[in-house]
Formats: C-alpha cells, sequence, structure tokens
C-alpha cells in the first residue's frame, strides 16, 4: 500500500545567525518540496546528492528594530554619571580616561558649589567661559580659564551689587570656592543705594546741587572688607566708583567717593598683606582722600605700584605719595592728570634723590612747570633707578630742557623720557641735542608737540635709533661688543658728537680726515659724490648694501654716531 504524500518538512534546516538553511538548489530562497520517493521495485539511476545547506536572512517588523550594537556597559555607566552629576559628583574615583569623558559631557550650568572644588579640567572651564562671555582674553589671567572664570564671574556680581536691595551673602558665599584661583578683581563700576524721587519745591530752578559731595547717599557703596580679607591669593585691586550706561538718570552723586568710602577702603588695603598693585581712577579722590590712602599703604610689605590718575590730587596729596616713596618698596607711581603743581613736584623729587626702588614716575597733565620740572631734573643726576619719566603736558619750556640736556650726558638708567605737548623751543631743542648725543642708554625720547625745530627732532631720532640698534646687538651677542671696546679702548671706540656741531654730526663720518676702519667707505662716497656734498645716511646705507659694500657692524654704528658701551 502505497504511502500518503507527507508534509512540507524542514527537518534538515538549522536557524543560525538570523537566518533558516533549507536544502534546495540555485539561489532560490523559498521552502523546498522533497522529491517523492520511487515506486517500490523501481531502482534509482541517479548518484544521491548530499543536502546543502541555504541560508535565508529574516527581517523584523519592528520599525524601531536596528542592526546597532548594542551599547557597551561602559559607556551606560558614564551618561548615568553624566546624568546624575548635581546630586552624585563622582570624578575622582573614575579612571583618567573615564574622568575625560564624563568632563566633555558635562554642562556648564552646574552649580559651583559641585564643580568649583572638584573640577580643575581647563577644557571645561573653557566652555564655561565661552558660554558666558563672547570675548575670552585668558592671556591675562595667567593662561588659567578657571582663574578667568572665576574672576570675571566675581567682577560681574559686584558691578550689580546694590546697597540695601542685593544680599551680601550672594558674594560672601562666593569666597570659599573662588579664594584658591582669585588674584586679581577690576570693578569700573559701584552702584549706589536707590533712592526715592524727592519732590522738588516750588521756585527751585537750579540744578546745581547735585553737583556737591556735601549731599551724599544715606548708604555708600559696597565694602570691600570682608570680601578681600577671604580673598588669600589677591594681588591687584583695579577698582573706579562710577556708574556705567546711566543714560538720562545721570547725576554727580553717582560719582561719589565718599568719605566713609575711602575709610574703608583704606582699612582694606591696609590688611591686605599680599596686594602688590593698587588702583583707585576716576572717582574723585582729592587731597584729604588721597592722604587717608597713602597713610594705610606706609610700610606695605608687598605694594609695588600705586595708580591715582584721573583725579583731583594737588600739592597736598603729592607730598603724601612723596612720603610713600621713602617708607615703602613702590616701583611704579602714576598721578597723571590731576592737579599737582610746582610744590608737589619738588616735594617728588626731594625723595627721589634718595630713593632706590622707583623705576618708573607718570605726572602728565598736571602743571608742574619749570619750577617743577627743574626740581625733577636735578634729582636726576643722583638717582640711580629711575627708567621711564613721562612729563608730558606740563608747561616745561627751555629753562626745564636745559638741566635735562646736562642729566642726560651723566644718567646711564632712563631709557624713556616723554616731554611731549610742552613748550621746549627751538633752543630747547638744540640742548637736548647735545645732551644726549652723549648718551649711551636713552633709547625712547617724546617730543611731539613741543616746538622743536625739525633738523634737531630728526637728529635725536637717529641717536635713538642708533642706542636701540646698539642694546638689539648686545642682547644678540653680548661678547661682541665687549671685545670690540676691549681693543680699542674707551677713548677711541666711542664718537662723541659734542666735539663737532649739531649739523655735522650725523655726516662726521663721512669726513675724509677720519681714521679708522670706516674711513674707506668715507672715501668712496666723497670720491663718488663730491667733497663737497653731503649723502643722506639712509640713502648711503641702502647703496651700500646694494654694492656689497657696508662696513661691519660697528662701523655702522660709528657712522650713526655712536657706538655702544
Amino acid at each position: 500500500m502505497q504511502e500518503p504524500p507527507t508534509a512540507p518538512t524542514t527537518s534538515q534546516s538549522s536557524v543560525s545567525q538570523g537566518h533558516l538553511t533549507t536544502p534546495g538548489q540555485g539561489s532560490n530562497t523559498g521552502l523546498q518540496y522533497p522529491k517523492s520517493p520511487p515506486a517500490p521495485g523501481q531502482a534509482s539511476t541517479k548518484t544521491k546528492v548530499p543536502p546543502v545547506r541555504r541560508m535565508r536572512r529574516i527581517i523584523a517588523e519592528d520599525a524601531e528594530w536596528s542592526l546597532a550594537i548594542v551599547p557597551l556597559l561602559t559607556e551606560l555607566c558614564i551618561q548615568h554619571i553624566v546624568k546624575n552629576f548635581q546630586n552624585n559628583p563622582i570624578l575622582n574615583q573614575l579612571l583618567p580616561a573615564h574622568q575625560q569623558k564624563v568632563l566633555s559631557h558635562l554642562s556648564p550650568d552646574l552649580p559651583l558649589t559641585v564643580t568649583a572644588n572638584l573640577i580643575d579640567d581647563e577644557s571645561y572651564w573653557r566652555r564655561c567661559c565661552a558660554q558666558r562671555w563672547p570675548v575670552c582674553h585668558v592671556t591675562r589671567y595667567g593662561g588659567s580659564w578657571k582663574r578667568m572664570f572665576f574672576e570675571r564671574h566675581l567682577e560681574n556680581l559686584l558691578k550689580l551689587f546694590i546697597p540695601g536691595t542685593t544680599d551680601p551673602s550672594v558674594i560672601l558665599s562666593l569666597v570659599p570656592l573662588c579664594k584658591r584661583y582669585v588674584r586679581r578683581i577690576q570693578v569700573d563700576q559701584f552702584l549706589p543705594p536707590v533712592q526715592l524721587p524727592t519732590t522738588s519745591q516750588p521756585g527751585d530752578q537750579s540744578d546745581s546741587g547735585s553737583e556737591g559731595e556735601g549731599d551724599g547717599p544715606t548708604q555708600d557703596h559696597y565694602q570691600l572688607g570682608d570680601l578681600v580679607a577671604g580673598l588669600s591669593h589677591l594681588e591687584e585691586l583695579d577698582l573706579a566708583y562710577g556708574v556705567k550706561d546711566c543714560g538720562m538718570n545721570f547725576e554727580w552723586n553717582l560719582f561719589l567717593f565718599t568719605f566713609r568710602d575711602c575709610q574703608s577702603l583704606a582699612a582694606t588695603i591696609k590688611a591686605c598683606h599680599t596686594l602688590k598693585i593698587f588702583r583707585l581712577t576716576r572717582s574723585k579722590v582729592g587731597d584729604e582722600k588721597a592722604r587717608i590712602l597713602i597713610r594705610s599703604l606706609l610700610d606695605h610689605p608687598a605694594l609695588e605700584e600705586l595708580d591715582l590718575s584721573n583725579n583731583f590730587i594737588g600739592d597736598r596729596g603729592a607730598r603724601g605719595a612723596a612720603k610713600l616713596l621713602s617708607h615703602s618698596r613702590l616701583r611704579i607711581l602714576n598721578l597723571a592728570n590731576n592737579q599737582v603743581r610746582a610744590p608737589g613736584a619738588q616735594a617728588l623729587a626731594h625723595a627721589l634723590e634718595h630713593n632706590t626702588c622707583l623705576v618708573s614716575l607718570n605726572l602728565r597733565l598736571n602743571c608742574i612747570e619749570d619750577e617743577g620740572g627743574q626740581a625733577l631734573a636735578h634729582a636726576l643726576q643722583t638717582n640711580k633707578c629711575l627708567t621711564t619719566l613721562h612729563l608730558g603736558g606740563n608747561e616745561l619750556s627751555e629753562p626745564t630742557a636745559t638741566l635735562l640736556s646736562q642729566v642726560l650726558s651723566v644718567n646711564t638708567t632712563l631709557t624713556s623720557i616723554n616731554l611731549s605737548c610742552n613748550h621746549i623751543g627751538l633752543d630747547g631743542g638744540k640742548q637736548l641735542l647735545e645732551g644726549i648725543s652723549d648718551n649711551k642708554t636713552l633709547l625712547e625720547f617724546d617730543l611731539r608737540l613741543s616746538d622743536v625745530a625739525q633738523e634737531s627732532e630728526y637728529l635725536i631720532n637717529q641717536a635713538l635709533h642708533a642706542n636701540r640698534e646698539a642694546a638689539r646687538q648686545r642682547v644678540l651677542n653680548p661678547g661682541h661688543f665687549v671685545s670690540f671696546i676691549n681693543a680699542k679702548g674707551p677713548q677711541n671706540s666711542l664718537f662723541r658728537a659734542s666735539e663737532h656741531k649739531p649739523s655735522d654730526v650725523i655726516f662726521a663720518a663721512n669726513s675724509p680726515s677720519r681714521t679708522g676702519p670706516w674711513s674707506p667707505a668715507g672715501g668712496e662716497i666723497n670720491n663718488r659724490r663730491g667733497s663737497g656734498r653731503r649723502e643722506n645716511p639712509e640713502r648711503r646705507g641702502q647703496r651700500q648694501e646694494k654694492d656689497g659694500t657696508l662696513p661691519p657692524c660697528e662701523d655702522r654704528c660709528r657712522s650713526c654716531l655712536l657706538v655702544p658701551a
């Protein structure tokens, strides 16, 4: 009896790696029905072919299913740490590679109470700074993004603090978080307390009541004492008491630095023993307030720079600054744009005679006149430390220039002088030219708008150029000039322009009577151009460089008036 046909079977099939295998031939991927067995009694004439395993791909119906690999357990843990970092900040327990991944995914908006003392990675704080401020000059903050963030964040809080309205704990609560990173506080705005508008009396048409300092605010500006006391690494304090962008609400009282503000600030800077730089500008500081501040800085252990520019300081304040020079290690003093006159300048000059620390003095835009200018010039004859002097806009004239020219011939420390916007005059310019011809250290001399002749100014600039070139060569090759001077001797190596007339100074090297290694070049010039003509030094240098006859370095220095000492 013949057996009934059997149902399709996949007994030879197996599911492997998402595919179904069935016997069959070719590239058919459907189910294969086996052929009917031969009838009984009939012999099979074909060779039995072994079964072949075929693959079929199954695609799921789920639209969200994909072939992506399941995330690693490490990645899942990092995502969980980042998500819950505010409540459970885990960072130091991780491996360095995992720490970097966590920090790269953290939000810059995390509370500072969580990140301040835990995260030191500069890339994270860079993202925090870039998110808050469009312009970030990290070089001004020692290259530290974390320091930049905390200093600017603290400055913003101080600028927006309103006495009597803002809670002081907003600022003081930040001290434990930023005390290790803040080195400088730079605030150019202090808001006054809010005042209710006062009703004007009938018939009062004067608006001069707000211009005096007598009607000050009932409460002063924010007091920095508690804040500065908590910043153990503070080195610089730069303040300006005023209001920015006040618009139509302008009043003089908005720019008032009161006596209580002054006394509080004086006590603050006196207690800060790490302070090196103190600036208080554009704050209407008069003599009395200046003396209060300076008195607190006497014998300060670390102060190096004091800037009280753009205020109302007169002679009494200048005498207080002169006393400070004798009782501190101050290196930079800036009293520009004040009301210092001759007595104040004389007091500063007396202090300079015995001072051994100050290197920069700025008295620009005062009115010391010739009496104060001559006193300072006398002090520079004995002072051996001052390198920069700014006396621009002080009503100076020829007597000061004459005395200063004598100073230049003997002073070996000054490198920069500014006498711009004075009345030096033609004769004063000639006097300065004679003095600078013997000076080998002065590198900058500003005589703009000083009524100096163009020829004198040109010759002075040529001498300064020679000094700068000599200084550059000394830095590049210190032994070159030392050996040259030792070989020639000081009396032979220095060409003093004072031996010639001012008009012959630049061209003295072209004279055929000169002897030495530079004379061939001079003779060549005379043969080409004629002995009666003088060639411009710049054109002569260009021509010699083009012809290949440019003399050695020391000879060029001689032809430019000066040989480095």
